[in-house]
């Protein structure tokens, strides 16, 4: 339809932007750039052995199967939950191709605008759109991130209702990404008592739970607290570092509001991907069960995470930027406010500008934090720690291996790279050379 009173046409859709930026990282190095990647939340690390002969013994699973899964592989996952104090059934588990599949799902099944944590993950957004919904950023408290503020999520919550929207879902995400944080138990019962009180479903994002760096770590997940009205999503991509195997688990909570919600996305998930791949299946059933070598490989990958993460945020901090102490997963989330002046007179004004700038001056990706809900204005970004520990197999494993990985070489060689990036973009000498 065209012209006076048609509807303009909808925006072109473009790729997810961490997606985006690690394409062209690709398409750089292949054309002979060396870059520092740390714009894509990806485990580098190779596939654990144990996990690879699970797939070759699945291979023979070529049937398509239950679409919520196979009853050994949910009760794997029902036990992996209860393990983690969230008692479960296998008839409130589901599983499918990835988390995110999973997540957006729950989108199309649950109606309602939704709540989301600014900044926080750059799906949870366009998941929301895709269903025709609107999404809400509620800034995080100071110690960080994962979880909206809880006054500002009443304040939000009210004005989205006041200006005629319909807000019931409330996103968490434990441990979060991007900060590498974990919200403390206090502030996980904050929010939860408001999503009581405001009849809010709690969608708490886990996929990050088995990757926190202390295991002494205090970790109260949503389930815990307001059992009735919280699902939990997880998966193994980030944990056992098999994200291109796309594994994922739902639990959904007991009671006649997780059946509607389960049935809801059973049915979406019958028309978007029929069910998870039997291979991976056999994966998931014997990783969900966590026998003893599991159990030492994710301590093992945590220490690692932590270690490498740890001394990127050294690094940020060593160059005068604000940045939250990482406690899980492989972020950090420098805002160099501090540095705004030095870095204004390179033309380095906001969130964009200074992706630019580190990748073109540097050769440092990261993903501008703009993209993941933030002020455009503000001088944030996400930098994934995870793509640090080498370029081959043998490097990888020698990270994981190592008792101090920051000594070996290819791993202190990149650290360094970084360290003079981040001290650039704080120094006027850097800026006059430049």
């Amino acid at each position: 339809m065209t012209g006076p009173g048609a509807a303009a046409p909808a925006a072109p859709r473009q790729l997810s932007p961490n997606l985006a930026l690690n394409e062209l990282v690709e398409r750089r190095r292949a054309a002979g750039d060396s870059l520092v990647h740390l714009g894509f939340g990806e485990a580098r690390l190779p596939a654990f052995a144990p996990l690879t002969a699970r797939l070759a013994a699945g291979a023979h699973r070529n049937a398509y199967g239950p679409v919520a899964g196979a009853a050994p592989v949910r009760e794997a996952v029902a036990g992996y939950f209860a393990r983690r104090r969230m008692p479960t059934d296998s008839g409130q588990v589901v599983v499918g191709p990835g988390s995110k599949p999973l997540l957006t799902a729950l989108q199309f099944a649950v109606p309602g605008d939704v709540l989301v944590p600014r900044p926080c993950w750059n799906s949870y957004a366009p998941q929301v759109r895709l269903a025709g919904k609107q999404a809400f950023g509620v800034p995080i408290p100071a110690e960080c991130g994962g979880v909206p503020e809880p006054d500002a999520l009443r304040r939000t919550l009210h004005a989205a209702r006041a200006a005629g929207h319909d807000p019931r879902i409330v996103v968490l995400t434990l441990p979060d990404n991007p900060t590498g944080t974990l919200a403390p138990p206090r502030l996980v019962r904050e929010v939860c008592a408001v999503a009581e009180e405001e009849d809010l479903l709690v969608v708490s994002d886990e996929i990050y739970r088995d990757t926190v760096h202390d295991p002494a770590t205090a970790l109260l997940g949503p389930a815990e607290v307001a059992p009735g009205r919280t699902v939990v999503t997880t998966g193994l991509s980030k944990s056992l570092a098999i994200g291109g195997w796309r594994i994922g688990a739902v639990r959904f909570p007991a009671g006649s509001l997780g059946e509607r919600i389960r049935a809801e996305v059973l049915s979406v998930a019958s028309d978007m991907w029929s069910a998870l791949a039997g291979p991976m299946q056999e994966v998931a059933e014997y990783a969900f069960g966590e026998p003893s070598e599991i159990r030492r490989h994710l301590a093992a990958c945590a220490r690692l995470h932590g270690a490498v993460a740890r001394a990127v945020h050294r690094a940020a901090v060593g160059a005068s930027a604000r940045c939250r102490p990482p406690t899980a997963g492989f972020y950090v989330y420098p805002d160099f406010e501090p540095v705004r002046g030095e870095l204004a007179a390179r033309g380095v004004t906001d969130s964009g500008s200074l992706q630019l700038h580190l990748l073109d001056r540097y050769g440092v990706a990261v993903l501008a934090g703009h993209h993941l809900g933030d002020s455009h204005g503000a001088l944030r970004f996400k930098a994934a720690t995870s793509m640090l520990y080498g370029d081959t197999r043998e490097q990888q494993e020698a990270a994981l291996d190592a008792a101090d990985p920051l000594r070996l070489p290819h791993v202190g060689a990149v650290l360094t790279r970084i360290e003079e990036a981040f001290r650039g973009l704080s120094s006027r000498s850097a800026g006059e050379a430049a």
